[in-house]
C-alpha cells in the first residue's frame, strides 16, 4: 500500500508543478519535477518562487530504504524588495551598477518616443521603482499590457536617475507581464479617489499610497506591541472569541447559534427555531446548550492567566453589536489587553504610559517614509504631535478635578458637564489639547455608576479605581482599572448591575483561591492606528471594516 501511495504521489506531483508553455509564468523559473542543483534553486527564490534543491545524501538513503522517490525542499530566502534598495539614507545610490529583479504592480506607464517609464510598486514601501524600457528591452512587445494594476517582473541594472523625484532607477533588460489588468475597468487610477469610494473596493485599496502606508504602520504597531510586552516579561494569551459572559455588562453582543440552519433554501423559518413553552428561544437545544456570543473583550479570561503567570496580555479580535454609524465605531475590532498581577492603579497607569510611548517612538523611527507621507497629505503636524507623546511627561488628575476644570472653563460644550456623567470626546480633547497643551492626560477615579462591575471600589464608596488615558485629536485611547479582588465586593457589584453570578462562577473563583491585587487596561487597536496615522475615519484603520449594514469582502 505504501508503494502504491508513493506511485500515486509521483503521478500527481508533475501536474502540480508543470506550467503551460504559453503561460508567461513558464519563463519565471518554476521548479521542474526533477531535482535542480542547489545554487540554481537558491537563485530562483530571488527570481520568482521557491525551488526544490538537490537531494541530500540523507534523503537519498531514506528514499532507498523506503523505496520512495522524492525531492528535498528548497531553501527559503527573504526576497529582495524595493524598500531594501531605496529605504536607506542614500535612497539606493549604493545599488548603482548592480543587477536587480523587481516584482510588483504597475502604478503608471508613460510612453515617449524612444523610451517608456513604468512605475512599479511591490508594497514594501511608499516609493515606486522607476523602470526605464526601450524598444530593445526583451519582452517589450508586451508593452500594451503594461497598464495600471498589471503585475510584472522587471529585471535590469540599477542606474542613477536623471529625474529629480528619485536618485536611482532601473534600466530594464527584460520585462514579463505576469497578470494583466483591464485599464478601462480597473477602479483605481492615477487621479485621487475619495476614501468613501475606496471602501467600496476594499480588496484593491491597499494598492493606493494611503492604504499601503496605513497597512505598514499598522503592521509596525502590531510588532512593537508584541515586542514591548515580550521584552517586559509578559506572556501572550489567546483569549476565546466565543463566550457566554458579557465583560462590559452592556448587552451589545452578537449571538452565536446553530439554531438557524443554512441548509434550508432561503434560510430557516422562524417557526422552526426551538422555543420553550412561554415562547422564548430554547437555548438548551443550541450548540453550546446556552446563549453564546462573540466576545467584547478578552479581559476576564486574561485575568485567569494573570492569576497564575503574573503578567499577561491578549491581542485579538473583539465584537460589539452597537448600531452606530459614526467615524469612531466598528462592529469588529482588535483589542490589546494586558493584565498585571500584584499591581494597583498606579502600576497600571505607568504601564499604559510606557507602552504608548514605546510604540509611538517605534513607528517614528522605523516608518519614516510613511510618516512623512501622513504629515504631508493626511494631517500636517502629526509628527510633532507624536513626538510630544514620546517626549512629554504624562499627567494625571481625578475625575472630580476634571469636571471642576471643565465647569470652570466657561466653554460651551455640546454635551453637559456634571459630576456622575461620563466625559464625552469633546471634553476629553479639550482637556488634553487646550488645558494641557497637547500633553497626554490620565483621568482617574470615576464614579462607580458609570463604570463596569469588575473595577475596584475606592474607600470613598462612590468612585472606582479606573483610569482613561486621553491623547490629542482622539480623546480616550486607553481605558483601564484596578480589578476588584475582594469576593464580597465583587458579588455585590454583580447584584447591583443585575448580572447573573452563576455565569461568572469561574471569575469569582479567582477571588476564592489566592486572590491578589491586579490591574489592567484595554486599547482599541484601530484607534491607535488612527492616532498614529491621522486617518479621520476608523473604517480606514482596519483592512475590512465591519459596520451596521455592511459585511462585504
Amino acid at each position: 500500500m505504501a508503494a502504491a501511495a508513493a506511485a500515486r504521489l509521483l503521478r500527481l506531483a508533475p501536474r502540480r508543478l508543470q506550467v503551460p508553455k504559453a503561460s508567461p509564468l513558464a519563463a519565471l523559473s518554476f521548479p521542474l519535477p526533477r531535482a535542480a542543483p542547489l545554487a540554481a534553486a537558491s537563485g530562483r527564490r530571488q527570481r520568482f518562487c521557491t525551488a526544490a534543491q538537490a537531494s541530500t545524501p540523507a534523503s537519498t538513503a531514506a528514499a532507498e530504504t523506503t523505496g520512495a522517490a522524492g525531492e528535498a525542499v528548497g531553501e527559503f530566502r527573504k526576497r529582495l524588495r524595493v524598500s531594501d534598495v531605496k529605504g536607506g539614507e542614500d535612497e539606493g545610490v549604493a545599488w548603482v551598477g548592480k543587477e536587480l529583479a523587481v516584482r510588483g504592480w504597475v502604478r503608471t506607464c508613460r510612453a515617449q518616443r524612444t523610451v517608456t517609464f513604468v512605475e512599479v510598486n511591490d508594497g514594501s514601501c511608499l516609493s515606486n521603482m522607476q523602470c526605464v524600457l526601450t524598444p530593445e528591452t526583451e519582452g517589450y512587445e508586451q508593452i500594451d499590457s503594461v497598464t495600471t494594476g498589471a503585475s510584472v517582473l522587471v529585471e535590469g541594472v540599477v542606474a542613477s536617475s536623471q529625474g529629480g523625484k528619485q536618485k536611482v532607477e532601473l534600466k530594464v533588460s527584460k520585462i514579463t507581464v505576469i497578470g494583466k489588468s483591464d485599464p478601462t475597468s480597473f477602479p483605481i487610477q492615477k487621479k485621487r479617489a475619495s476614501r468613501e469610494f475606496l471602501r467600496t473596493v476594499a480588496h484593491l485599496r491597499p494598492r493606493t499610497n494611503t492604504f499601503g502606508a496605513v497597512a505598514r504602520v499598522r503592521n509596525a504597531l502590531s510588532y512593537a506591541t508584541h515586542k514591548f510586552f515580550q521584552d517586559n516579561g509578559f506572556v501572550w494569551v489567546s483569549s476565546p472569541i466565543i463566550t457566554a459572559s458579557d465583560c462590559e455588562g452592556a448587552g451589545e453582543q452578537f449571538y452565536v447559534t446553530t439554531l438557524l440552519s443554512n441548509s434550508v433554501e432561503g434560510g430557516s423559518l422562524v417557526k422552526d427555531i426551538p422555543a420553550t413553552k412561554d415562547g422564548r428561544v430554547d437555548w438548551s437545544q443550541d450548540f453550546f446548550c446556552k446563549p453564546a456570543f462573540l466576545t467584547v473583550s478578552g479581559q476576564l479570561n486574561g485575568e485567569t492567566y494573570a492569576s497564575a503567570l503574573s503578567d499577561i496580555y491578549t491581542f485579538g479580535p473583539t465584537f460589539r453589536a452597537e448600531n452606530s454609524n459614526t467615524s469612531r465605531h466598528l462592529a469588529e475590532f482588535w483589542m490589546i489587553e494586558p493584565e498585571l498581577a500584584f499591581a494597583d492603579l498606579n502600576d497600571d497607569m505607568a504601564c499604559a504610559t510606557a507602552y504608548l510611548q514605546y510604540v509611538v517612538k517605534y513607528i517614528l523611527e522605523n516608518c519614516k517614509e510613511d510618516m512623512d507621507f501622513f504629515n504631508t497629505w493626511v494631517e500636517k503636524g502629526i509628527i510633532d504631535r507624536l513626538n510630544d507623546v514620546v517626549q512629554k511627561n504624562f499627567v494625571h488628575l481625578s475625575y472630580t478635578d476634571a469636571v471642576e476644570l471643565l465647569l470652570g472653563s466657561k466653554k460651551k460644550f455640546e454635551f453637559p458637564v456634571k459630576w456622575g456623567l461620563d466625559l464625552q470626546s469633546e471634553h476629553e480633547r479639550y482637556i488634553t489639547e487646550v488645558v494641557f497643551g497637547g500633553r497626554p492626560v490620565i483621568i482617574r477615579d470615576y464614579p462607580k455608576e458609570i463604570k463596569a462591575f469588575y473595577m475596584r471600589e475606592n474607600d470613598d464608596g462612590k468612585t472606582v479605581a479606573a483610569m482613561d488615558l486621553l491623547v490629542p485629536r482622539v480623546g480616550e485611547l486607553i481605558g483601564g482599572s484596578q480589578r476588584e479582588e475582594r469576593l464580597d465586593y465583587l458579588e455585590a457589584r454583580l447584584d447591583e448591575q443585575n448580572l447573573n453570578k452563576e455565569s461568572y462562577w469561574w471569575y469569582l473563583d479567582l477571588r476564592r483561591y489566592g486572590s491578589v491585587p491586579h490591574a489592567g487596561f484595554g486599547l482599541g487597536f484601530e484607534r491607535l492606528v488612527q492616532f498614529a496615522t491621522g486617518i479621520d475615519n476608523i473604517r480606514d484603520a482596519i483592512p475590512f471594516p465591519r459596520v451596521p449594514g455592511s459585511a462585504e469582502f
